[in-house]
């Protein structure tokens, strides 16, 4: 019998609870605290296993948790793994599981990319800033006068499932499409986008971020890139490590970034409490900021959750 922890909500989804269920002891901690768990692992040691998704997570699985506890095996609902110490579970014999190579599943799982385009068009037509006036009972659209999407020039670094997707809707509202990926030759690419290196994307109206954590994107949005460019809306869907947040501050307040649409930070598995681009939209700068929510439709949840519970079943 398996005895798995769960930390994070899932009796709201069809028969994903019930699915683990069948498997052995589920122990349902869904809003568990970074120290509750860490005690609770250390005190249960038949749990060997923990299913989670870093949406909800709001810590890092690391050794201050892991450490003389009897984990196997984590497995996150998410392609995203910066949720996870991976080190230091490759060292202890800890496997990971993701959803990062299950293409069948994800190449059917849009909703992250649906929140991206979302976030472009609130933050192009100011559609927060405008409804908070309104119920000040303020009638005046002069403050709020944003850009049309039809005929902007949208540049999409990484041009894996997800911005691939971006790209689609950009393109068929009338976006000029530029695409920046090293990795992805121009025979991979739609003939309606335009292939670039970083330094062509200059001419971008709006950048939007579609790249896993790794050596060679973490704060590639920095100052330096942000110099490069014209005024421009920044989107970033993928991860807070992605943008050097002090450097898009900087540019913000100099006019560089006329807004930003993040569902993503780079403190949100530490304490937001202090976080510098919240206390930036209090005070009605262009900026939105989402809990990352990216993946969290009920139709996505539903087929990411369910396909992850299973992977159980194939594991003794």
């Amino acid at each position: 019998m398996k005895h798995i922890i769960v930390i994070t909500p899932i009796k709201h989804l069809h028969n994903v609870y019930q699915e683990l269920e069948k498997l052995g002891k589920i122990y349902y901690h869904p809003y568990i605290s970074k120290t509750e768990l860490s005690i609770f692992l250390k005190e249960n040691q038949q749990i060997e296993y923990l299913f989670t998704n870093p949406n909800k997570q709001g810590f890092k699985l690391n050794k201050e948790i892991l450490d003389n506890t009897n984990i196997k095996v984590i497995n996150t609902a998410s392609t995203g793994l910066n949720h996870i110490d991976l080190v230091y579970c490759e060292n202890n014999n800890i496997k990971v599981w993701s959803l990062t190579k299950d293409y069948e599943l994800i190449n059917d799982l849009p909703s992250t990319s649906e929140l991206g385009f979302g976030l472009m068009i609130n933050l192009l037509r100011k559609i927060p800033q405008s409804f908070e006036s309104v119920k000040q009972y303020e009638w005046n659209y002069e403050p709020f006068v944003g850009r049309q999407i039809k005929g902007l020039t949208i540049g999409i670094i990484g041009f894996g499932r997800l911005g691939k997707i971006m790209a689609n809707f950009s393109y068929h509202f009338g976006m000029k499409v530029l695409i920046y990926d090293p990795y992805v030759s121009l025979e991979n690419i739609n003939k309606n986008y335009i292939k670039v290196n970083l330094e062509e994307l200059k001419e971008c109206d709006v950048i939007s971020l579609h790249v896993h954590v790794m050596e060679g994107t973490k704060y590639m949005i920095n100052k330096d890139f942000i110099k490069n460019m014209k005024p421009f809306y920044l989107i970033n869907t993928s991860r807070g490590e992605i943008v050097n947040e002090n450097d898009v501050i900087e540019g913000i307040k100099e006019g560089n970034i006329m807004g930003y649409g993040t569902d993503v930070l780079e403190s949100e598995f530490n304490s937001i409490k202090d976080d510098e681009l919240i206390k930036m939209a209090e005070e009605n700068y262009n900026i939105i900021i989402t809990p990352h929510i990216g993946g969290m439709s009920i139709e996505g949840q539903n087929k990411a959750y369910m396909w992850a519970a299973k992977k159980f079943l194939n594991f003794n």
